[in-house]
């Protein structure tokens, strides 16, 4: 290897250790107990959701990397055959990732979803939630959920996520939240 050629892989190595620092950084910015971060993004029919319209609901607001990757479908697929338990204790449940309307239509249409898909193309909401992984023209959202109360506060912040187990986990701590709240 030539010292330029050399030269050039360090200088790769090192930028992309910036970018993954960078992406990382943001999701420190959030704690449990403040407000949510606001978004307004159009969902699969092109209907335009924001936070807002989930006020007075708990909100499970999950970002996922891909629409129909073996992951993605695992932890989509939980949600959907869990959603009445989860409608139950007046919780919604809302999809994001960086796909388009017409992808999320055909996710959630193959897969029979209840709940809505938003499409976040420009990355800006998963990154105000610390979930969005860029390298340089490369982009997606981490696969990071956010427990928000019905007030728009966050409640419970995931960034270890196993599509396989996530579902019974959020069920579990929400059930804890609302013991804790109850004994109050």
């Amino acid at each position: 290897m030539s010292l330029g050629t050399g030269l050039a892989l360090a200088a790769l190595v090192v930028l992309v250790g910036v970018l993954w620092v960078r992406g990382d950084a943001r999701a420190e910015r959030l704690v449990v107990g403040m407000d949510a971060p606001d978004f307004a993004l159009p969902d699969a029919q092109g209907t335009q959701r924001r936070l807002a319209d989930f006020r007075g609901a708990w909100l499970l607001l999950y970002f996922y990397p891909k629409d129909d990757t073996p992951g993605c479908t695992k932890e989509a697929c939980a949600f959907r055959d869990g959603y009445q338990a989860l409608r139950a204790r007046s919780v919604r449940v809302v999809g994001i990732s960086l796909d388009d309307a017409a992808s999320h239509r055909a996710f959630a249409k193959k897969y029979g979803l209840p709940f809505p898909l938003l499409s976040d193309r420009g990355g800006d909401v998963a990154a105000s939630y610390g979930a969005l992984r860029a390298w340089g023209p490369v982009r997606f959202a981490k696969r990071h959920s956010f427990l928000i109360d019905p007030a728009g506060r966050i409640r419970k912040i995931y960034r270890s996520v196993d599509a396989g187990a996530h579902y019974d986990e959020v069920l579990g701590d929400l059930d804890q939240i609302m013991r804790e709240a109850a004994m109050k």
